[in-house]
Order: structure tokens, then sequence, then C-alpha cells
């Protein structure tokens, strides 16, 4: 099965000290060498966001560049506005790029592979499905 792998892992992995997290970035190495590793367009753009030098900036997009966006339509961006909408009404609010996520997560019927806890909120109240990691 194909994993969404979400900012914050893929910036543990390839951002942080290697020392750090060892078990999210062996199973997202896992996932990448099982080409099952999916990435979308915002989450590239989070990824390389902020990069002081040019030099990492260049490195990561290179790195980057081995895995293609997944071809997001007009229904992935209704959903998720949808999935905005529904969620402030209970009182949830984030990002457009979180509820992109998992408009792109109920669609393409992807789990996510996160470390944000604001997904667990998420789950309760949107058809969306969480990576369980195998070393947590």
């Amino acid at each position: 099965m194909k994993v969404l792998v979400d900012t914050s892992v893929w910036s543990l992995a390839l951002r942080r000290k290697k020392s750090a997290n060892m078990d999210i970035t062996n199973e997202l190495k896992n996932l990448i060498d099982d080409s099952r590793a999916q990435l979308i367009g915002p989450i590239r753009q989070e990824l390389l966001s902020g990069i002081k030098s040019s030099s990492q900036f260049n490195k990561l997009k290179m790195y980057l560049s081995a895995f293609p966006d997944l071809n997001l339509n007009e229904e992935t961006y209704e959903v998720a506005a949808e999935f905005y909408n529904e969620s402030r009404e209970k009182g949830i609010q984030s990002s457009n790029t979180d509820f992109l996520i998992c408009a792109v997560s109920y669609i393409f019927d992807l789990p996510i592979f996160t470390t944000d806890k604001d997904f667990l909120l998420y789950k309760k109240h949107l058809p969306i499905k969480l990576y369980e990691s195998q070393h947590r």
C-alpha cells in the first residue's frame, strides 16, 4: 500500500540531526525502498521553504525530484474545502494544507504517515487513515 508522507516525517528524516527519531527515519527509508512513499506539491513546498542556504535548498530539491507529486484535481481541492468547513463547524481549525492532506488521504485511499498529533483529532471527524509505523 502506498503512503502519503507528511512534512513532519520528511523534515525529521531530511532536515534534522540524523540521531533524532531514528525509528521514524528508518520507517520512511523502508517506504522509499519499497516505492511506497507519496508526495504532494504543498508538502514539497513546505519542505523547501525556509532553507537558508541555496546549496542546501538545491540539494533537497534534487533529492525530492525522485518523488513525483500526485496529480491533484478540482475534486481534491473541493473535498479539502468541505473538510475545512465541516471541521470549523466542530470547532477544529487548522491550515488549508492539513485539510488538503486529509482530502488526498480520502480520495486516493492513502494512509498519512505523520508525527503531527493534529491528525489524530482530524481522524475523529474525517474519513482519513493514519499510517501505523512498525516502530511506534
